[in-house]
């Protein structure tokens, strides 16, 4: 009772935001581009990330893509592309880790995804995209996307959770059901057909809505200083991992089923590196000397300009790149099927783009 009377003013003003938007009594902006939203109705964890990427290996050979985010927590305002030079201080962890991932994929921050839009559309003709990801915008009501696909955590349902500050909803579950495709993510290798079914009845979709459910592949460890590594660490069976991520169970889950020994340090999400945690690391590697160093690739994000970062951890320093994978084929099949049906298909002189 006490929860729901300290929540109502915020469940109040979700509900006249999202009253107005859906009435016409605020404006949407639409624009002469395909634009596909991902996002969710929590605050971080769903994977976001992992599934731009899958959208954008998906597309970037059938049209021009670019995608868009606000660059959370970024030092930098208004409209910004984001190069190899820029960091993740200025950009954005996410945004700069798409930027090295894709090098021919337009990249850009900006909070008003409007005017980030309008200004993707003024790149030269060669690099104008046809079709904009945008980056966590399921709450950016201003503009109206061509199609929104909304992420759930599986380890975190959204049913049984609560608005902010209690919980970690940071906009109404019932949104859920207006959003084109929902994903549930983080999902174990099996799930029978009770469950989903079950998981679709508490989620309250519409009958028609497509619901998906994808898992995270872990790749093998890579060098986040390239040129300075000793991949021999890469086989090591003693593991420090350090992370900065709103949900590790599951990596933890994943490493622990890999690594004969494995020391965890958890910080915060989005966690900016001090010189003091540079020296702790030094100090780590002086007293365990075949330990691999494993971090997160938004971590590594990061870590890519820590100027003063001691040499043996820059020798020792992996992250494990992550991907999303749908559970099965049939399900991924459909998924990039309905997917492809939004996405324009540009042709240059006769050939496919």
């Amino acid at each position: 009772m006490i929860s729901n009377i300290v929540l109502f003013p915020y469940w109040l003003a979700l509900r006249v935001r999202h009253l107005f938007y859906d009435k016409g009594w605020r404006k949407r902006s639409e624009h002469p581009v395909t634009v596909i939203s991902v996002g969710n109705v929590t605050v971080g964890g769903t994977g976001k990330t992992p599934m731009v990427e899958y959208l954008v290996t998906l597309l970037q050979g059938r049209c021009r893509v670019a995608v868009l985010s606000r660059g959370y927590k970024r030092k930098g305002r208004g409209f910004h592309r984001v190069t190899p030079e820029d960091t993740a201080l200025t950009v954005g962890d996410e945004p700069l880790q798409m930027c090295l991932k894709f090098p021919h994929v337009p990249v850009a921050v900006d909070k008003d995804r409007n005017h980030g839009v309008r200004q993707l559309l003024e790149l030269p003709e060669n690099e104008r995209p046809d079709l904009v990801i945008l980056d966590d915008g399921f709450q950016y009501r201003a503009l109206k996307p061509a199609f929104e696909i909304a992420l759930v955590d599986y380890n975190r349902p959204v049913y049984d959770d609560s608005l902010m500050p209690i919980g970690r909803l940071r906009d109404l579950p019932g949104r859920l059901s207006r959003a084109d495709a929902v994903v549930v993510t983080k999902v174990p290798e099996q799930l029978d057909e009770a469950e989903r079914e079950q998981v679709r009845r508490k989620l309250r979709l519409r009958e028609d809505q497509p619901l998906y459910f994808a898992g995270i592949r872990y790749c093998d460890p890579l060098p986040v200083f390239q040129s300075e590594a000793d991949k021999r660490y890469a086989y090591s069976q003693e593991v420090y991992l350090f992370s900065g991520i709103a949900d590790d169970r599951p990596l933890l889950d994943f490493l622990y089923d890999r690594y004969a020994f494995i020391e965890h340090r958890q910080f915060g999400d989005h966690h900016r590196f001090t010189r003091a945690d540079e020296r702790a690391l030094a100090g780590y590697v002086r007293k365990h000397p075949s330990t691999l160093l494993l971090t997160t690739e938004k971590d590594a994000m990061r870590l890519l300009h820590c100027a003063k970062l001691h040499a043996e951890v820059r020798r020792r320093l992996f992250y494990l790149p992550i991907k999303t994978q749908f559970l099965t084929w049939e399900e991924g099949s459909g998924f990039d099927g309905m997917i492809r049906k939004v996405a324009p298909e540009k042709t240059f002189n006769g050939l496919l783009f």
